[in-house]
């Protein structure tokens, strides 16, 4: 893993050196969009809708729509301006009770490393994190911008880690507009539905589950590349990922230009060689010629059975005569 940002946790007068690593990756499945007929991929230009000629990115500016649909253009001396931070502390504000934060406002996840000699305080923070079974809710700047985040404790193959999590602000988390209004369940009802929780009980272990739509359309891809249902672009520059023998790639397209051709190339040689089908074309050829040859007198001998029928046939005409 790649160390994304650097930093210091520090809570008191204690400071923890420390390195920010993604917790998490995507294995999300993402397509192109491409012309069914070719597979040549679909291009999207930056059009103005108003003129509608297509802009260059040095003409781009960051604009903020008002409520009433007004445009506000924003510059980048005006960007300037606004509040940033590029400190690199993560500032323990207090620690709460891991109940009182609710799963919703957690956004993105990251492993804390210590550095240098910050591995015994760091280690410090983790056992009194743990031993209080509490959160500490945390400031940090990431990209510029504070955010409010939790440090927690998490157990890892490699060990205890103290993980950050930045969470969403409070104005984020939308109000559901409906309400669930419902009969009060029976007593028989609510029994029966502790029965099925108590029945399906267990603990969680996440290995248990399995991203099944991935997987399935990793098979089908490779499917349709077996079956040779590709289409090769100018722009491909990857191969089907089948290492092929360069000997083996040559017998194969010689076969191939044989069959297309009606040859038998059944006796070829191991090394691509062709001399035994060579025989058999030089064979045909001497066959072709005694045929030929048998054909030739046959043609000589009717036309003299025609010349000795015509002599006849004038000697009876002169008798009768």
């Amino acid at each position: 893993m790649r160390a994304i940002w650097k930093g210091a946790v520090s809570f008191g007068l204690v400071s923890v050196p420390v390195k920010l690593y993604a917790a998490t990756e995507s294995h999300d499945v993402s397509f192109r969009q491409v012309h069914a007929k070719d597979g040549g991929r679909i291009k999207y230009q930056r059009v103005c809708s108003l003129d509608g000629e297509e802009v260059a990115y040095a003409d781009i500016a960051k604009g903020y729509e008002t409520e009433d649909g007004e445009m506000v253009i924003l510059t980048d001396d005006d960007m300037a301006e606004l509040p940033s931070t590029s400190s690199r502390e993560i500032a323990v504000e207090k620690f709460v009770p891991r109940e009182q934060i609710d799963p919703l406002l957690f956004e993105k996840s990251y492993y804390l490393e210590p550095e240098g000699a910050g591995a015994k305080p760091y280690a410090l923070l983790r056992q009194a994190l743990k031993d209080a079974d509490r959160m500490a809710v945390v400031t940090v700047a990431l990209r510029q911008r504070t955010t409010i985040a939790v440090l927690r404790v998490r157990e890892t193959e490699a060990g205890e880690v103290i993980v950050l999590q930045t969470m969403m602000w409070p104005d984020e988390v939308r109000v559901p507009d409906f309400k669930v209004e419902v009969d009060d369940a029976k007593p028989q009802e609510v029994k029966m539905a502790q029965m099925l929780v108590e029945t399906l009980a267990g603990d969680f272990d996440a290995t248990e589950f399995e991203d099944d739509y991935a997987g399935a359309v990793e098979a089908l891809v490779k499917s349709k590349i077996e079956g040779g249902e590709i289409k090769r672009t100018e722009t491909s520059t990857k191969t089907s990922g089948e290492v092929v023998d360069l000997l083996a790639a040559l017998q194969k397209s010689v076969a191939a230009a044989k069959t297309a051709r009606g040859e038998d190339d059944s006796d070829a040689g191991s090394d691509g060689s062709d001399s035994k089908p060579a025989k058999k074309a030089a064979a045909k050829k001497s066959t072709a010629k005694k045929t030929a040859a048998k054909k030739a007198p046959a043609k000589k001998a009717a036309a003299k059975k025609s010349t000795t029928k015509k002599t006849a046939a004038k000697k009876q005409a002169k008798k009768a005569s």
